[in-house]
This record gives structure tokens, sequence and C-alpha cells, in this order.
């Protein structure tokens, strides 16, 4: 199997907690030739067992980077491309139009993204809707719902 090496989304995990979330959006990333980007520190080594069988064997076929911290990150990613996904967001992940090459960024599983962060970026930052019961929703169920809205935005057909 040929990967790309141009991918078409960047997803951005900054600090993810849990191996099996990352392991599933790696996953993710394969299927839809995105290039994953993970931002320290993370609650797991990345050479973990865990983290590479929730990817299963498509972890050899992903494009991934580690990143030492956000400065590092946005050095190399450009800024306004990116897209803050938080259940703090006003606007939903649905109203806005999606660019291959776009970045779009989680955080952490326990504390989300930082509110700094979220503030700084009102218009660029995204939330899926849910009802005020759940707290919030699996990481990699949200980026998978996001990177697929995006292909579906492309009429993207695999």
């Amino acid at each position: 199997m040929t990967v790309s090496t141009q991918p078409v989304l960047h997803i951005v995990l900054r600090e993810p907690e849990i191996h099996y979330n990352t392991g599933s959006v790696g996953r993710t990333c394969v299927a839809v030739g995105a290039k994953l980007w993970l931002v320290r520190p993370l609650g797991f080594r990345v050479d973990d067992y865990y983290l590479r069988r929730a990817g299963l064997d498509y972890w050899e076929l992903l494009q991934w980077e580690v990143v030492d911290d956000w400065p590092a990150l946005v050095e190399r990613l450009p800024t306004q491309k990116h897209w803050y996904f938080s259940k703090k967001a006003e606007r939903v992940y649905t109203e806005v139009a999606f660019e291959p090459g776009d970045v779009l960024v989680f955080g952490s599983e326990s504390k989300g993204l930082p509110s700094d962060l979220l503030e700084e970026n009102p218009s660029r930052t995204l939330r899926l809707p849910t009802r005020p019961e759940v707290r919030s929703l699996n990481l990699s169920n949200v980026a998978a719902i996001a990177c697929y809205e995006a292909l579906r935005q492309w009429n993207w057909r695999g």
C-alpha cells in the first residue's frame, strides 16, 4: 500500500493521556490520509504496546510526529489553518468550510484545550453538539467525526 506524502488533514492531539484513544485516532488518520501530531507531554510512551495495539497493524502506515510543546507545533503548522475543538465553543463543526491541509486540534481527555487558546481563537473554535447530560465525547470519536465531515464536504469517496 502506498502512503501519500501530502496529508489531506493534520490531526493534533495536544497532551493526549490515553494510549487507546491515540491509537484509534492514528487508525482514522491512516484511513483518511491525515497526519497525526502528538504534542508533549504524553500520558504514555510512543513505543507502548497498547498504543500500537489500538492502531492495529496500521501504525506502520501512519504519518505521525511528536513535538515537544505547543510552540514547536505552531512553528511547524500555520495557525491560520487551525480549528480548535471544544465543548465550550459556540460554533458547530458543520458550520465551517474545511480546506485540504487544515489542522484539527483536540485537547487532552481530562482537560480539553486550554481556555486561553480558545479565547484567543473564538472564530476558529468548534464543537460537536451534545445534550447537557454528557460531559464530553470520546476523543477518538470526535476526531473521526471531524475528519469525516471535512471529507464529506470535499465529496471524498476514498
